[in-house]
């Protein structure tokens, strides 16, 4: 697959067949750079955009072999499976974990942002889409970076206030109602939303659960997946104009 080298990670590049209508920095769940991934960046360069898709995780030895092996193993429909995957899960996600990746992760994030603020024809259109760990660093993206105009966080856990604060894009924030850590804290990020004047919007479906979209696992729901797609195209469209 087409990967291309950053200043500080390596991306998956998408591009479409023509002038692009603008450019997404779209993040991996925890399972990183896995096939589902390139695929739904493919869909977005075929509605137009020039697509980065950083690796996030092959540096913390998280590739994308390992991230398709484990999603197999907790997607297992025999118990005693998913069971025996768990402590292999912890291990390999552990350095997630550790106090400096997070700001690591947001300066690779920044660094696809440069590259598409680069790109000819993007003129400034940049917006963020991200999947889990992916939903929740599209809201530290957003926080971190005024170059993105627009954020579309799958399931994500917000930040705190004080970089909700830091917020200056439209949000449309998209959830299962059977989320439970995800929904139980969303009137709180609504509130907190709401008092940093950042122009916030959810969509929660009420049969889904966490994960949903993901046409490669045991959660997904493809009348959910579909709206939840053109929702966030639409949005996309509006937003960058």
């Amino acid at each position: 697959m087409p990967m291309i080298d950053l200043d500080t990670v390596r991306a998956y590049r998408a591009e479409p067949a023509g002038t692009p209508r603008g450019g997404i920095v779209l993040i991996h769940e925890i399972w990183g750079l896995v096939p589902h991934i390139v695929d739904v960046a493919d869909r977005f360069a075929a509605e137009g955009y020039v697509v980065l898709a950083p690796d996030l995780l092959s540096d913390i030895g998280v590739t994308p072999e390992l991230g398709a092996d484990l999603h197999a193993l907790v997607s297992d429909p025999d118990e005693a499976v998913r069971t025996a995957a768990q402590p292999r899960l912890r291990e390999a996600l552990a350095p997630m974990r550790a106090p400096e990746y997070a700001g690591r992760a947001v300066e690779q994030l920044r660094t696809a942002v440069d590259e598409l603020a680069a790109e000819p024809g993007v003129d400034g259109r940049i917006a963020v889409v991200g999947f889990c760990f992916g939903g929740s660093y599209s809201f530290a993206l957003a926080a971190a970076d005024d170059r993105v105009r627009a954020a579309v966080p799958f399931y994500g856990t917000a930040p705190s206030p004080d970089a909700i604060a830091s917020i200056s894009c439209p949000v449309l924030a998209i959830y299962g109602a059977h989320d439970p850590a995800l929904i139980d804290a969303l009137p709180d990020v609504r509130s907190q939303m709401a008092a940093a004047g950042v122009d916030f919007t959810d969509h929660v479906y009420p049969d889904a659960a966490h994960a949903f979209f993901n046409d490669t696992g045991s959660r997904y729901r493809a009348a959910d997946a579909a709206d939840a797609w053109a929702r966030t195209i639409a949005f996309l469209a509006e937003r960058l104009g």
